[in-house]
């Protein structure tokens, strides 16, 4: 699975989303993510208040968070204009509000931040949803990462290690955490959602055991916005969908043969 996570890299604009799912599809993606809170209850007191420039203006940091937050007509738009091409989407949701508002549509997955995975009320009633659940890994302990884990034990539970920095740097992504992850836990699915720069590191990751794939992904990475810049414009979505199918490929099988491609050389030069 490939997911475009689309997050709030539209700026709060239903077009710019529009064009994105399109991206995502044409790429040929398995499903576009987005992401939903509820800013009065996410928000921090101690950033509410907070002065932040924006291409908008001078606002609060709460008044931004509530500008760029899609709401239902949004989310309609966006349930239907993903069903017109067709590709499935979902939300990372932030507060048990957003849980309720997103299981009013019919999504493949629900899915959990790395920021939240601490949220025991929150993982509790995505658990009694009955609905799949893909977790991010970010900045968490293994003591975190295992307690949260745990609560979803005998559930369809994928597992996506990465590192929350945008972006991330080459010395901290530790892929080979992935495997460690697959012995750990057996029953559940691993991934990686990756926000290191370019491609190259989640067909790395495939090769050592990565199931699912997550990327941010942008229209330019001169947009305003926190995760422009480590996402992926179209060029390399589509040559990161194109590469991971072929890595099964590329590894082939164990077994030591000799190809008829190899043939006429072996006459050629033994």
């Amino acid at each position: 699975m490939i997911i475009a996570e689309i997050g709030i890299n539209h700026n709060g604009e239903l077009k710019n989303a529009k064009k994105l799912i399109d991206m995502a599809f044409l790429a040929g993606c398995d499903i576009v993510k987005f992401q939903k809170r509820n800013p009065d209850i996410c928000v921090p007191e101690s950033y509410k208040n907070r002065i932040k420039s924006t291409p908008w203006g001078d606002m609060t940091y709460l008044e931004y968070k509530h500008k760029i937050e899609f709401g239902k007509e949004e989310y309609d738009e966006i349930d239907k204009y993903c069903k017109s091409k067709p590709i499935d989407w979902t939300a990372s949701v932030w507060d048990l509000d957003s849980l309720d508002f997103l299981v009013q549509y019919d999504i493949p997955f629900i899915k959990i931040p790395s920021a939240k995975i601490i949220d025991i009320d929150l993982l509790n009633g995505t658990k009694e949803t009955g609905i799949p659940v893909i977790m991010s890994l970010g900045m968490s302990t293994f003591t975190e990462i295992d307690t949260a884990v745990n609560i979803f034990k005998d559930t369809d539970l994928t597992l996506l290690w990465c590192n929350s920095s945008y972006p991330s740097k080459d010395n901290e992504l530790d892929l080979n955490v992935i495997p460690k992850l697959k012995n750990l836990y057996p029953w559940a699915r691993v991934g990686y959602s990756g926000h290191e720069e370019g491609i190259s590191v989640c067909l790395i990751a495939k090769v050592i055991g990565a199931e699912v794939f997550e990327k941010h992904i942008t229209l330019s990475r001169s947009m305003w916005g926190t995760d422009q810049a480590a996402s992926l414009v179209y060029d390399q979505l589509w040559r990161l969908v194109r590469d991971l199918k072929k890595v099964d490929v590329w590894k082939g099988t164990d077994s030591i043969k000799v190809y008829d491609s190899e043939k006429l050389l072996m006459e050629k030069f033994r």
